[in-house]
């Protein structure tokens, strides 16, 4: 669990799921994205989150994208497997990724129109008794329970961080002062947000950059665990507009703008499956590769 919580404070970097021409799932692309990724030193590599488009895979694809990864990564960092769905289907994943050797879990917030705080509590505890002990890190893209049921749900145990993805930095803080000491709280809005959720007490962040540039990952991380705001924003500025492009359309560029960079640097992972968008715009396309030309990406 202490090395787990050290790693959190470092960067959460999210890979992509490849895919062949046949838009079959495709892991053994992933070679070069997690080796250029673990030798730039990026702490932890996540399967299945949504850069993976976990909500696109069917589940025995999510569970074989598992265990790919645990096996290319080989211990050279923690892998955390994305569970999610149905609490059946999450209980299942949960039992693949322990046994598959994954370090620890991440619990994506269920999208469930109907759920409450004590339901939510209550898949939590059942995900974590499935996991045969791994820590998890819990993933909020929604704070609308409040800051004392986010708080108590930080409490079961097993819990070791959160990915706090909303901007919301007011009921952070509160969420932090209510929750127990030793839960890490990320930074889950990549690393445009990274310096205003430290500045409130969020440490570590999450990151699709990885996936195309993790040595700019890594110096951001740097700049903040030193205090250097005014660097880490020269360093999160050199990257903005990558994260713009991916921002655009609601988000659903999100992916489609990191898969469209690694097919210009060569490792073409194939096109995001619906509801993402399948491809960039030619606006898109040209804003990306002005920013990967003037970053020396290609």
């Amino acid at each position: 669990m202490s090395r787990i919580r050290e790693a959190l404070a470092g960067i959460s970097g999210i890979l992509v799921t490849p895919y062949g021409d046949d838009g079959e799932i495709a892991p053994e692309k992933l070679v070069p994205i997690i080796d250029r990724s673990v030798g730039a030193g990026v702490d932890i590599l996540v399967v299945n989150g949504n850069t993976g488009e976990f909500y696109s895979l069917e589940e025995a694809e999510a569970a074989r994208m598992c265990s790919s990864v645990v096996e290319m990564v080989d211990g050279r960092a923690p892998v955390f497997a994305g569970i999610g769905r149905s609490i059946r289907e999450a209980e299942r994943a949960a039992k693949h990724a322990a046994k598959a050797g994954a370090d620890a879990l991440m619990i994506h917030q269920t999208p469930d129109p109907f759920v409450s705080p004590r339901g939510y509590s209550d898949y939590v505890k059942r995900v974590v008794d499935a996991g045969d002990g791994l820590p998890v890190m819990l993933y909020l893209r929604n704070d609308g329970m409040g800051p004392k049921a986010i708080a108590e749900i930080c409490s079961i145990e097993g819990v070791a961080g959160v990915k706090w993805a909303t901007t919301n930095a007011l009921n952070l803080s509160r969420a932090i002062e209510e929750s127990p000491e030793d839960v890490i709280w990320v930074a889950g809005l990549a690393e445009v947000w990274a310096p205003p959720l430290y500045a409130v007490g969020a440490r570590g962040f999450t990151s699709g950059l990885i996936n195309v540039w993790p040595e700019r990952s890594v110096a951001i991380r740097d700049a903040l665990a030193a205090g250097d705001y005014p660097g880490a924003a020269r360093l999160i500025e050199g990257m903005r507009v990558f994260e713009d492009i991916r921002a655009e359309e609601m988000g659903g560029t999100n992916v489609t703008g990191v898969k469209a960079a690694l097919s210009a640097q060569g490792m073409d992972c194939g096109a995001c499956r619906p509801p993402g968008a399948s491809g960039l715009t030619e606006r898109q396309t040209a804003d990306l590769m002005g920013f990967m030309k003037e970053a020396g990406l290609l």
